[in-house]
């Protein structure tokens, strides 16, 4: 008598994937909050043009928001980690989807034409470029860790000036110049990242993809023209 050979099902062992309407919730939710953020960063960083004692006084007030109550640097830490977790969900989220994507397409990039093509192919190399200038960001304003940091740069908990920080960072021409190309990556990366992330909540109606259009047209211009200022104008001694 001869044993019967059984074939077992691999469906079992099939590995498990988010679906895709979860990552794509991810990358907008995210993306959100990071554009949120920088436009609320703008708002900060455009106080050197009123005087570096205002500037380093918004620099200690972001230490102490709600100080007693809340321990000292409390909310700004609260703000880094919520950043950390976003940046982190957003890019794992962005790599996954570009995978499946080459996945269903076998490898073959889609053409696109027309303002598609310029926004939507420069989405991963702007994503690329604003990692990169967060890490030097970080390394520079934050850590004054050098090469990144000026030779004379003071933590602001050491009582140095934020202010005179950020003049002696962009005075470095290279600084000033990896400054301008990240705003402008992020300009094009807000601009066309407010269409996809109404089209995946599912907001696909004319009038409100135009609103998406019109808002991320604004946020980017803003973040573009106000951010990029700053390092003309410390080149140019406007800032000093």
């Amino acid at each position: 008598m001869t044993a019967s050979t059984t074939t077992t099902p691999t469906t079992g062992t099939r590995t498990r994937r988010a679906p895709l309407w979860a990552l794509k919730l991810v990358m907008s939710v995210t993306g959100m909050i990071w554009a949120f953020f920088v436009l609320v960063h703008l708002f900060g960083n455009l106080k050197i043009y009123f005087g570096a004692a205002g500037f380093d006084h918004y620099a200690h007030w972001l230490r102490e928001i709600g100080y007693p109550l809340i321990p000292h640097e409390g909310v700004l830490w609260a703000l880094r980690i919520t950043l950390i977790v976003a940046l982190v969900a957003h890019v794992t989220a962005a790599v996954l989807l570009l995978r499946r994507s080459r996945e269903a397409r076998g490898g073959v990039r889609a053409r696109r034409t027309g303002s598609q093509m310029w926004f939507a192919t420069f989405m991963l190399p702007t994503g690329l470029i604003l990692l990169a200038f967060l890490v030097l960001h970080v390394f520079d304003m934050t850590l004054g860790v050098q090469p990144a940091a000026p030779a004379d740069f003071t933590a602001a908990t050491d009582g140095g000036s934020p202010a005179a920080n950020l003049v002696a960072s962009l005075s470095r021409p290279w600084a000033a110049i990896a400054y301008a190309v990240a705003m402008l990556a992020a300009a094009a990366h807000v601009a066309h990242g407010a269409l996809l992330a109404v089209n995946d909540l599912g907001a696909t109606g004319a009038t409100v993809r135009r609103v998406a259009v019109w808002v991320g047209a604004l946020a980017a211009i803003a973040i573009l023209l106000g951010n990029a200022s700053i390092p003309v104008a410390v080149l140019t001694g406007v800032l000093s």
